[in-house]
């Protein structure tokens, strides 16, 4: 619970804690302050100290507004995506994903874009029988 207040004497706030808030807030106060003490009072409720949410090879900032992947599902993904429209085949993938003294596994392209489907929607990357994958134009 977060208690906002005019009264701004310590002896109150003391109060308002001791009566059971998870934090007290003295009016008047910054609109963006407000939002991250809530965030933070929603995070510690969920269990979790810190505002990232991750999930697998996904991380989430919701205050930054931010999704990360991890490296070679990005990587992937950034091939797509730079070539809207254009079918890349596993080979073309297989080359964005790894460096050049890495051993290629034989199916890695099709984990990361069944990752990247479900993460992402399955819509996004499309596929083309015979000849690879794409992101359309028109998403």
């Amino acid at each position: 619970m977060l208690v906002v207040n005019a009264r701004d004497a310590i002896a109150d706030r003391v109060k308002g804690l001791a009566a059971g808030a998870d934090d007290y807030l003295v009016k008047p106060f910054d609109l963006d302050e407000l939002g991250a003490r809530m965030r933070a009072l929603i995070r510690h409720r969920a269990g979790r100290g810190e505002s990232l949410v991750r999930y697998g090879e996904l991380t989430l900032d919701p205050v930054g507004h931010q999704v990360t992947l991890a490296a070679r599902a990005f990587a992937l993904l950034e091939a797509l995506m730079a070539r809207l429209g254009a079918v890349l085949s596993k080979s073309q993938l297989d080359e964005k994903i790894y460096g050049w003294s890495e051993e290629i596994g034989s199916n890695t392209v099709e984990v990361y874009i069944h990752s990247l489907r479900k993460k992402l929607g399955a819509d996004l990357i499309r596929t083309v029988r015979g000849l690879g994958y794409m992101v359309a134009k028109d998403a």
